[in-house]
């Protein structure tokens, strides 16, 4: 297992084995796999053919998932893709020392960015992920989701004032990046003129998913089938949600989503703002770690400078 970060906890195949066999007994006749492409958050493992083991990587992890069981059965259901059903929580145990998950396993590739599939066929994506983010807007925000802090001290629904200093931090380590191809000077001034922009008090709270990209969407036949990951599930400025835009379509693609959600201009910019923030967040953290998303995240950062 690749160490991602520095609190990393650690975790092997047979404690997983333990893990499960002592606390879930009706699973232990199924195989347990290691999944190679193990997340950020959570380390994978293949419990059988239809279930998925979730492990925190580092300590305090535990609570997104308790979030999840709690808010993903409400949400899955009024949205037009399956969500993973999570089946069971487990407790800290044989020196793992934060809950876990099983949940159900969903089958589909991830979507290709257009930096790999090129314009033709963004067209579909994009009508798609506009239901799924207009999906998430029409999502009734009850007083007692207001009221649960998992989900309104998400950083992503905030304001972008609010994350101005780390935004700051984020271009300045970006710099220390050999080679790295991203005009650094564009991103901020980029970010700046969204700064500039009417504050999003002005914007009724609104549920949303918090990382939606290409790494948490699966699709089977052409079709965006499942959405996977709401540890970052949040109720805030719903902005935030459209970044993934930037990675996932090209320009017509973009235009098309922005026509289907009828996106007014400060929030379409305050959506292509988090796209560079969210984008340089990452580079510098899994640069020698994550590829695949140093990879993703490129193409995002230089579509959004775009436009």
């Amino acid at each position: 297992m690749v160490q991602l970060h520095a609190n990393e906890l650690k975790i092997s195949h047979s404690q997983v084995r333990q893990l499960i066999d002592a606390q879930f007994p009706e699973y232990q006749h199924l195989a347990v796999a290691p999944l190679g492409s193990s997340g950020s958050s959570n380390v994978l493992y293949r419990l059988g053919d239809e279930l998925l083991i979730r492990l925190p990587r580092q300590p305090g992890g535990g609570v997104s998932l308790h979030k999840e069981q709690k808010w993903t059965a409400l949400v899955g259901k009024q949205l037009p893709v399956t969500v993973p059903t999570v089946v069971a929580l487990g407790e800290p145990g044989f020196g793992y020392p934060e809950p876990w998950a099983v949940v159900s396993w969903l089958p589909g590739e991830h979507p290709n960015t257009p930096e790999k599939s090129g314009p033709p066929g963004s067209g579909s994506v994009a009508t798609q992920l506009a239901e799924l983010l207009i999906a998430f807007r029409q999502l009734p925000v009850s007083e007692e989701a207001t009221a649960d802090p998992t989900l309104t001290g998400q950083y992503r629904g905030k304001r972008l004032t609010d994350y101005d200093q780390q935004m700051r931090l984020n271009v300045n380590a970006c710099r220390t990046i050999k080679g790295l191809q991203l005009d650094l000077d564009s991103v901020l001034e980029q970010w700046e003129q969204a700064l500039a922009l009417p504050e999003t008090d002005a914007v009724e709270p609104s549920w949303f998913h918090g990382d939606l990209v290409a790494e948490n969407l699966l699709m089977n036949n052409g079709a965006i089938t499942a959405l996977l990951d709401f540890g970052g599930l949040g109720i805030g400025d719903p902005a935030v949600d459209l970044h993934g835009a930037w990675e996932l379509l090209d320009t017509t693609g973009r235009a098309e989503l922005r026509t289907l959600m009828e996106v007014e201009e400060a929030q379409w910019q305050r959506g292509r703002a988090w796209a560079l923030a969210i984008a340089v967040m990452t580079l510098p953290y899994y640069w020698h770690t994550m590829p695949g998303r140093v990879t993703h995240r490129l193409v995002m950062a230089r579509a959004a400078l775009m436009g």
